[in-house]
């Protein structure tokens, strides 16, 4: 199960979905910002709606917001609790491009100031010239490329391109090894034990490089570890993407008609998703037999 919270003004959207069926379970649309208060009565709400067609949650997947936790183990009790992967990523991806911006400012304050007006021609001022262009280029490279410094999958020119921004970059290379082990550790085939192991060691290379700073800091919170809890549990899935894909829908709606902005309307527009989620079976059947009956 996946569980999530969509802020809109000043409504809350409370939904649970089924992740393995995709289907949505239960919502509830607040009028303030959700307390743990209510998250508690919801999933409390949810777990005897679930109770009563005599089944049980096995698991359940949210993002890392602190509102969740406790609700969770009092409501559910001691059930697998798995912090969404993206959200994850999301967090380690800013705080590794914050620090590559801070490094690139840093390479951009030693280009050397030259005089306005022509380059004279004796050797020393074209050699500082060409040099305040090479470390110019160098700056602009590091800006346009630097996507490629927190990219999963790299293609063969791009490995070769950040070879060549990182040459004789000690600490860009060790922000691209970082983002490298980082995604290693949500490799399906490893257990939960083997990644924890290979998350204490990834700590453990960070804190040699202290010229980074204190960006790298959200290696070692906790919800890394929770994060990692789908690698021993096949069913659970490692993201929230099951709800959040209600939550597209209901933005996409709200972009197309204006007047999905009360709390009624709201309610309205949810209703009509789980009609619609309830239908989708049969749906299915009778498009397939008026496919099969065409001549």
């Amino acid at each position: 199960m996946a569980a999530d919270e969509l802020y809109d003004g000043p409504f809350c959207v409370l939904s649970a979905v089924d992740a393995r069926r995709q289907r949505r379970l239960l919502y509830e649309v607040l009028d303030h910002n959700p307390t743990q208060l209510d998250i508690l009565y919801f999933l409390a709400r949810l777990n005897d709606l679930i109770r009563a067609h005599r089944k049980q949650v096995r698991g359940i997947t949210t993002d890392a917001s602190p509102l969740y936790p406790l609700p969770i183990a009092l409501a559910l009790g001691d059930i697998p609790h798995q912090i969404c992967e993206f959200h994850v990523l999301k967090e380690l991806t800013k705080a590794v491009l914050r620090v590559l911006a801070r490094l690139r400012k840093g390479r951009a304050a030693t280009i050397p100031k030259l005089p306005r007006g022509r380059t004279p021609k004796d050797p020393e001022a074209c050699r500082q010239h060409r040099r305040a262009q090479a470390l110019r280029r160098r700056v602009t490279d590091l800006f346009d490329q630097r996507h490629l410094f927190v990219c999963h999958h790299l293609t063969v020119e791009q490995r070769a391109t950040v070879r060549r921004l990182t040459r004789g970059q000690r600490q860009l290379r060790a922000l691209r090894a970082i983002m490298d082990q980082v995604y290693r550790l949500f490799d399906r085939r490893c257990r939960t034990e083997t990644a924890l192991t290979k998350l204490t060691q990834l700590r453990r290379q960070v804190r040699r490089y202290r010229s980074l700073g204190k960006s790298l800091d959200k290696l070692y919170s906790p919800n890394l570890e929770k994060a990692l809890t789908f690698l021993d549990n096949k069913l659970l899935p490692a993201t929230s993407n099951a709800v959040e894909r209600g939550n597209r829908r209901l933005r996409k709606m709200q972009k197309t008609v204006y007047r999905v902005r009360t709390q009624a309307s709201l309610q309205g527009r949810l209703a009509l998703d789980l009609q619609r989620d309830q239908r989708a079976a049969g749906r299915q059947r009778t498009l397939t037999s008026l496919h099969r009956s065409r001549p």
